[in-house]
């Protein structure tokens, strides 16, 4: 990666508000991140959602919250959203079972909506991050006790 691609993704994190960006580019990995996190604006939802899947090791942690329940993990930064819609339903609340291929969220990266599905089944316990927050990279998201 070569100065001006670094530039160019230093000013996609100013203008979308990022604190922290991962990018692996033909088994090269790079990651920036700010001091300081600047104040991440929440924008319009688009339709059409991209799909996300993450790794499941990095997704689902233990988590000291609540005796048999794990936490599943933001794959990426952005900002969290509940609904597809502001005034929309969100996808999931506690008590609702879900199964790998139900939607918990979205998180919106760079102007992209990305659809983040369970990749478990489970009974959601609790939901950690609030809608329209700045959730980081492996971040809690929600606490799910696995069926």
């Amino acid at each position: 990666m070569d100065k001006k691609e670094l530039k160019e993704l230093i000013q996609l994190m100013d203008k979308h508000g990022l604190v922290r960006l991962e990018i692996e580019e033909a088994g090269k990995r790079c990651m920036l991140e700010k001091a300081q996190a600047p104040l991440v604006a929440a924008q319009a939802l688009v339709p059409q959602p991209q799909v996300i899947q993450a790794a499941p090791q990095a997704a689902v942690a233990a988590s000291p919250r609540a005796e048999g329940t794990v936490t599943f993990n933001s794959p990426m930064v952005g900002s969290f959203y509940r609904a597809a819609t502001p005034d929309g339903e969100p996808f999931v609340k506690a008590g609702d079972r879900v199964d790998p291929e139900t939607t918990l969220c979205l998180i919106e990266a760079m102007k992209v909506f990305n659809e983040i599905k369970a990749e478990t089944r489970g009974i959601v316990v609790e939901v950690l991050a609030e809608n329209q927050e700045a959730v980081e990279y492996n971040q809690p998201l929600f606490l799910i006790k696995p069926l």
